[in-house]
């Protein structure tokens, strides 16, 4: 028998509880499939933020707007890597596109991706900056005139009746995205809910908890982006933008801890069989990760706080920068809850036997493609690939409100 696997038993033999069939001993489904949905998560906020501004006319949060979409893209370029280096054979993962299996929600996530990508989000983002990715071209020199003329499609129209088109094409592809970023991950929760033989996964309303977990995880990590990149870029942070998306954040909190909430009562009223080993595994392997980070730190702490904020806010005028510092908790904390709630959602899935009588655990290795330190870069790379996003496509000019484009005040007007 392998060395190696010998150790591995040695370590995860003791913190076994119960009996547990030989081939449950070691959870498959590790941190690389925790992060995927977390990302497809992140984009699908980031997407529904922006669309308050183009579909909903909501004109506080302006500022978010390129910010919004420009984290989208790049945390949409990552999400499939994770998925990718999880496979055995990641060199084969372009099969999925060449023969298609209808039948599986997994065989379909390369369409839906590909859909998101090309149709949505490249095309709007595309409109957003076309009349400045022309006037930055014409004011340049050298490599950045050859990127922005090569990204505008070496079109130099600006007229009224370009722009106008521009407007009418953003309303379309924003309204036509909104179901797409909920197909995009709806779809991930609708793989866990269909999987009738696991009782932690099998529920109608996992795939509803998926997507409003989502926009919330999107809309704090728009919001903590602003308030970081703001001050560091010479702005001023504009607190009645702040504001209102902290409102649009807080409603969305309510209503993923709520469908939670009715998820856990429904599955106590039900008590089948597995409600036992359930309960069990949530006092002891889960109690950390669900109780005290997802439920107290992620959802209730952020509530109260952002709840304080609006009752003294409204009554006794409470200052900005103790907003910002309460909101900036907040967010973080979200984000904290948010990904714990991707851990106790696939781990959790995973760490009770099919008998119903045993618990295992999940060993995290630090390096390694499933490791701790590849996970880490993972989560850090969208953060690089939005730097230069931001390096190509400016949106200081809309963030720190000095107003916007020409071609973006039609398209919002």
């Amino acid at each position: 028998m392998n060395q190696e696997f010998i150790h591995f038993l040695q370590e995860l033999l003791p913190q076994i509880q119960g009996y547990i069939y030989p081939n449950e001993i070691e959870i498959h489904w590790g941190l690389l499939i925790v992060i995927y949905p977390y990302i497809t998560g992140v984009v699908a906020g980031a997407f529904i933020l922006a669309s308050l501004v183009k579909v909903f006319n909501v004109r506080e949060v302006q500022p978010l707007y390129r910010l919004s979409l420009l984290t989208a893209l790049a945390y949409l370029l990552v999400a499939p890597m994770a998925l990718v280096a999880h496979l055995g054979h990641p060199e084969r993962f372009y099969e999925i596109l060449l023969t298609p299996q209808t039948s599986s929600a997994m065989a379909m996530f390369g369409f839906v991706y590909a859909w998101y990508l090309m149709a949505v989000l490249l095309l709007e983002i595309w409109f957003v900056h076309r009349t400045d990715l022309i006037e930055w071209a014409e004011n340049e020199t050298g490599v950045m005139r050859f990127i922005h003329r090569t990204l505008a499609l070496y079109s130099r129209d600006t007229g009224e009746r370009a722009v106008a088109f521009d407007h009418k094409a953003l309303k379309v592809i924003t309204i036509v995205g909104i179901p797409s970023a909920f197909l995009l991950h709806g779809y991930v929760g609708f793989i866990f809910g269909s999987i009738k033989a696991n009782p932690w996964w099998s529920s109608v309303l996992i795939p509803i908890v998926f997507l409003f977990s989502a926009i919330v995880s999107g809309i704090a990590l728009v919001i903590l982006l602003y308030m970081i990149l703001t001050p560091l870029t010479g702005g001023k942070i504009d607190m009645r933008c702040v504001d209102k998306a902290v409102d649009f954040l807080f409603y969305a909190v309510i209503v993923d801890f709520s469908l939670e909430f009715v998820d856990f009562i429904h599955r106590v009223y039900q008590s089948e069989e597995e409600i036992k080993i359930l309960s069990e595994m949530v006092m002891s392997k889960l109690f950390a990760s669900l109780i005290i980070i997802q439920v107290l730190l992620g959802m209730l702490v952020p509530l109260l706080l952002i709840s304080l904020t609006k009752i003294f806010r409204k009554r006794f005028g409470l200052n900005e920068d103790l907003r910002k510092m309460v909101y900036f908790i907040a967010v973080i904390l979200i984000q904290f809850g948010i990904f714990a709630t991707r851990w106790n959602v696939v781990i959790g899935g995973q760490m009770f036997s099919k008998s119903f009588r045993g618990l295992t655990m999940y060993k995290m290795e630090f390096g390694g493609i499933e490791g701790l330190l590849f996970a880490i870069l993972l989560l850090a790379l969208p953060i690089i690939i939005l730097a230069v996003l931001l390096k190509v496509l400016p949106p200081w000019k809309e963030i720190h409100g000095g107003g916007v484009s020409e071609g973006v005040e039609v398209a919002g007007s």
